[in-house]
């Protein structure tokens, strides 16, 4: 557990925020998991527990740490329970205004030393800094979805960031045994950056009739050795994110080369949204997902 890090405040019971809770508690922090809904905290607590059961008997965790993991993470709909946290990481729609919002929200009940850190996919570090009362203790620590699975973090300081908190953000990353990569903070950083054109082009070369999903899935899983196809994942991700990422990459660099695909709006405008939804580029309502074009 890291030295200046004990209690881990989670803004956001979606995928991100269990992902984040659930590593971060097997690490020995105490979490307190922050959403407007109950029923949304109910139910990430009800999913950590079902991975961590799962780990269980992959035989990863013990039964003991199971149980002592769970027991460190509580949920609630009031915002003053993130009163006490050292640490708060904000995991909420890749939307600004709506973090922009919850900021607004937080700053307030936060103690002046607590860092505020976004989980941010692509949004600036430097921008959402000035939206707090705390630029100097503000930064990016960007997890990779599914968080337990997944090594890597992105570690993103604003124009304002100090070396104590860069300082304090690697120590915790190091404590959940991931690896790190520190990114500028330029629109969706590393990965992303890399990651999600290489998507819209496999969109492109669907809307253009190079391929089709099982053909375009297939080559790129075969032909370039990745686990998962590009549109297998862009379903796994999110329509809609990939086109906000896309959406950022294109009004950040200014560069026709980031054009979202017009088949990816068209999908997101269907809500379409992918696994989430039911449908994307492959339909999940049956037993077996099944392409849609």
């Amino acid at each position: 557990m890291s030295t200046a890090i004990k209690n881990i405040g989670i803004i956001g019971a979606g995928q991100m925020g269990c992902g984040i809770a659930h590593v971060s508690s097997i690490a020995g922090y105490k979490i307190q998991i922050y959403d407007l809904a109950q029923d949304r905290i109910e139910a990430a607590l009800a999913t950590i527990n079902g991975t961590l059961a799962r780990q269980v008997g992959a035989g990863k965790l013990t039964e003991e740490e199971r149980k002592a993991a769970l027991s460190r993470i509580s949920g609630s709909t009031d915002v003053n329970d993130l009163a006490s946290m050292d640490l708060v990481v904000e995991a909420a729609t890749e939307d600004e205004a709506i973090k922009r919002k919850i900021f607004a929200t937080v700053c307030p009940v936060l103690r002046p030393e607590a860092i505020l850190a976004t989980n941010t996919s692509s949004l600036s570090i430097t921008r959402l800094a000035s939206a707090t009362d705390r630029p100097e203790r503000f930064m990016g620590i960007h997890f990779m979805n599914p968080v337990p699975v997944m090594k890597l973090v992105e570690l993103v300081r604003g124009i304002a960031t100090e070396e104590k908190t860069f300082n304090a953000a690697k120590e915790y990353v190091t404590t959940l045994e991931k690896t790190f990569t520190v990114a500028e903070d330029f629109p969706a950083f590393i990965v992303n950056r890399i990651l999600l054109p290489m998507i819209n082009e496999a969109i492109y070369t669907l809307y253009e009739g190079v391929g089709s999903v099982e053909a375009i899935d297939t080559a790129m899983k075969l032909g370039a050795n990745h686990p998962m196809g590009p549109l297998q994942l862009a379903d796994f991700i999110g329509l809609d994110t990939c086109l906000s990422i896309m959406q950022v990459l294109h009004d950040g660099l200014a560069d026709s080369k980031y054009r979202p695909c017009p088949l990816l709006v068209k999908y997101v405008e269907a809500g379409w949204l992918g696994r989430k939804s039911g449908r994307g580029f492959y339909d999940y309502r049956g037993e077996v997902p099944v392409p849609t074009r």
